[in-house]
């Protein structure tokens, strides 16, 4: 069975665009496709979830106990761990698990909660 070609009619709205305008509508398009997605891994991610993310991050199993912990008592599990721990990469300029051992160290914390402000 042979499917009717439809492809320019499906793309008509979208001819009058400009390169920056179709780039724009990419982004609010995969914004609303994954905006549900994040917001079901916020409220239903745990302790056992967001430490194996950090173990396949690099992260040894005890430094993940403690920086999940941690994440956990300042509110910020729902963030994800891994996000907490690339936060922190970002803004020492180190790899996870150097950035992971100087969170369970209790280094950085603040800095890490400044990137979220009020939003937790």
């Amino acid at each position: 069975m042979a499917r009717p070609d439809t492809f320019s009619q499906a793309r008509e709205h979208l001819q009058s665009l400009s390169d920056d305008e179709l780039q724009l509508r990419f982004w609010e398009l995969s914004g609303a496709c994954v905006g549900p997605l994040v917001e079901l891994a916020r409220t239903h991610t745990s302790p056992s979830i967001e430490r194996s993310v950090l173990m396949r991050m690099g992260i040894d199993s005890i430094t993940c106990k403690a920086v999940v912990a941690e994440c956990e008592t300042r509110g910020l599990l729902g963030h994800g761990a891994g996000h907490v721990v690339l936060v922190a990469m970002r803004g020492w300029g180190v790899d996870a698990p150097v950035a992971a051992a100087r969170l369970a160290s209790g280094e950085g914390w603040d800095t890490v909660e400044t990137h979220w402000g009020d939003a937790r």
